[in-house]
């Protein structure tokens, strides 16, 4: 269970990084504590599965990622385990989640894909088609943007 100093800790690693020669330090001052209590509550989160991973958030459209697809996968339920834990490891891919499925909409494997045109998006995902041996999946391309931005569990009520 998460305390209120581990919400404000986590709302505060949420914002930018600061770009200065002791980020973790700032970061401790703005909430009060230490930077080795910082440091420490940190490694715990990763130690205890908290967190996965803190990193830089590329903004792909402005490296000349133009193109993305939801690409849906029908896969047997057999192999969905086998599939997904594939597709999941692939660096061409963003997310992937199993859905359930409805009576009209059988796909079960959703994976997103980044590419700088829609031909080479479909180009892999024709490659990841052929590497699984799956034949039954969609593109659902993106038309326009209205948000991209990262999670936030916890707001400014805990800074």
């Amino acid at each position: 269970m998460l305390d209120a100093l581990d919400k404000k800790i986590i709302c505060m690693m949420q914002d930018e990084f600061p770009l200065v020669e002791n980020p973790y330090q700032e970061i401790a001052d703005k909430i009060g504590i230490s930077e080795d209590e910082l440091l420490k509550r940190l490694t715990s989160y990763k130690e205890t599965g908290k967190i996965r991973k803190m990193g830089a958030v590329l903004r792909h459209r402005e490296v000349g990622y133009r193109s993305n697809a939801l690409c849906l996968w029908i896969v047997p339920k057999e192999r969905l385990e086998e599939i997904g834990s594939f597709m999941a490891k692939n660096p061409e891919i963003s997310h992937c989640y199993d859905r359930v499925v409805v009576p009209d909409w059988q796909y079960n494997l959703y994976t997103m894909v980044h590419a700088h045109s829609r031909e080479e998006c479909k180009e892999i995902a024709a490659r990841l088609a052929e590497k699984t041996g799956l034949t039954e999946y969609t593109m659902l391309f993106s038309v326009k943007e209205w948000k991209k931005t990262s999670m936030r569990y916890f707001h400014d009520e805990h800074k």
